[in-house]
């Protein structure tokens, strides 16, 4: 009876892995063959050509001409960055009245509830890489409201790496593996740090114990841009975005993370298909922090910069609603690799940050995705604004999918034909014009050092940086030491002397420049 019993049990626990068990999942819910095979333009397959191209005539069998000519074209190109990734579905569900300072229907009364759809990814990691390596992470959400979508692309950070846009390129590519040796380069890594010194204050938290999270579902996210809102009446607000996990946040030490990645570098991916498989929905508190236009005048430090953070003490979180994910993928290509996000999606009454890089990922965006999926990418149902009252648009034709392709409808704007028309926002204010000094985040970066990290934060921060750094070269070394010592001397003292002690031996040949 007891050899029965623990049967029953090992047969239960392995039910309990629905990433691992998907595809006897799959079968056990079906009763048999789901259908018969038929090629890509639909005529059934005969046994003869599926089992068998032996002394056959290959150019007949329609069954090899359509499998092996689709395999060569099943990949699309990869994300430049944010490449590898674990998403879900669910919803947004309102706790706390917004309307008095943004008219955005998604937030329009306690209670509501809009779907979603989530990304999470490493920033430099390829498709193949480890989900634990240490590194920031994409935290992308896409809010199928009913005046269209709303996407927040945004970070595990409170914080960007640059304020100038024309620095992405030169930021991905001193990250990305070296042109001649396809290896990464902790020299290329550590040249763009030093002479953009305004990056060191996200990667202090990367660096430090929020740069391997847990799993997704403990990662926070941030929206890093000050977005512009507005009121029925037209008065404008800025807004922060903030999710909190509700599981709190967790991360992973360093040899910790080495070791799950030796073994499984799908380890966040996994974790978040298993927990929503078994009904452990994670959930974010989602909150924003709210500041009027004379608070930015005020502030004392330039509130639309993305390098730094807008201080809690002075602006507290407000909560908003709540984030649920309850659904996983049911095809990851079709629904995860095929998201297309751009900050670029906005909804009346959420104008978007009026600062350079916001301004800029809007067409980086939206330029990667004609590049990936093509000009109709819109049309792919995870992308599809299925809760408006359809796309009412006049672009027409070009590569699949096009559904159907704007009907008869005339294709040209204006018209005197009955074509769809702009609706009339009298009360809307534009986009406000900034000014944007230089960054400095010494300060900041110096606060978030003392003051925010423990004593044991700081020695794990040092031997992380001590990892990366140590295979730099020496001119290298001299300029971080300089950067650090200016962030706080106890900092640029610490690495100076853990560079110059034999314990750096250790770090040297680091085949990742994060590690």
């Amino acid at each position: 009876m007891l050899v029965f019993v623990m049967m029953a049990a090992l047969a239960a626990a392995e039910q309990q892995d629905p990433a691992a068990q998907q595809i006897i999942l799959f079968k056990e819910k079906t009763s048999g063959p789901v259908g018969i095979m038929t090629t890509s333009a639909g005529a059934p397959v005969p046994y003869s050509e599926a089992l068998n191209t032996l002394n056959t005539r290959l150019i007949f069998n329609e069954y090899f001409m359509d499998t092996m000519t689709h395999l060569v074209r099943e990949r699309i190109p990869e994300r430049v960055v944010h490449a590898k990734a674990g998403g879900a579905f669910g919803y947004f569900e309102v706790t706390h009245d917004l309307s008095h300072i943004c008219k955005a229907k998604l937030f329009s009364s306690v209670g509501k509830k809009t779907p979603v759809a989530a990304r999470f990814s490493p920033v430099v990691m390829e498709r193949g890489g480890s989900d634990t390596s240490r590194d920031a992470r994409g935290y992308a959400v896409k809010f199928y409201t009913e005046e269209g979508n709303f996407d927040i692309v945004g970070f595990s950070t409170p914080m960007y790496v640059y304020n100038d846009p024309r620095l992405f390129p030169t930021f991905v590519r001193a990250q990305k593996k070296n042109p001649a040796t396809n290896l990464f380069d902790a020299n290329t890594f550590w040249d763009f740090l030093t002479l953009q010194p305004e990056s060191i204050h996200m990667f202090l938290l990367i660096f430090g114990d929020r740069g391997i999270p847990a799993s997704y579902r403990n990662m926070p996210g941030f929206g890093i841009h000050t977005y512009q809102v507005e009121n029925e009446k037209g008065d404008i607000h800025f807004v922060r975005f903030h999710f909190t996990p509700d599981a709190g946040i967790k991360n992973l030490r360093a040899e910790e993370a080495r070791k799950i990645s030796a073994e499984d570098a799908d380890h966040l991916t996994r974790d978040l298909y298993k927990a929503i498989g078994n009904g452990d929905f994670p959930s974010w508190t989602v909150s924003v922090q709210i500041l009027s236009v004379d608070d930015i005048k005020h502030a004392g430090f330039n509130v639309f910069d993305v390098t730094n953070t807008i201080p809690l003490d002075q602006y507290p979180l407000r909560q908003v609603g709540k984030m649920v994910l309850n659904k996983n993928a049911v095809n990851y290509f079709a629904e995860i690799e095929q998201l297309a996000y751009s900050p670029a999606n906005l909804v009346p009454g959420i104008l978007g940050g009026p600062d350079k890089v916001f301004e800029a990922r809007r067409l980086a965006y939206r330029d990667a995705q004609y590049y990936r999926l093509g000009a109709n990418f819109h049309k792919i149902p995870v992308n599809c604004p299925f809760r408006s009252q359809g796309m009412q648009v006049y672009n027409r034709d070009g590569r699949a999918p096009v559904k159907d392709n704007g009907k008869d409808i005339p294709n040209y704007f204006p018209n005197s034909f009955n074509g769809p028309v702009p609706y009339d926002d009298k009360n809307r204010i534009p986009l406000i014009e900034i000014r944007e000094p230089e960054p400095n985040n010494y300060r900041q970066a110096s606060e978030l050092y003392m003051n925010e990290m423990t004593k044991e934060e700081r020695s794990r921060l040092v031997e992380n940086i001590l990892y990366s750094l140590g295979s730099a070269a020496s001119f290298l070394q001299d300029r971080a030491i300089k950067v650090f010592s200016n962030i706080h001397s106890d900092l640029g003292y610490r690495i100076e002397q853990g560079l110059r002690s034999n314990t750096t031996k250790q770090y040297q040949g680091s085949s990742y420049p994060y590690y």
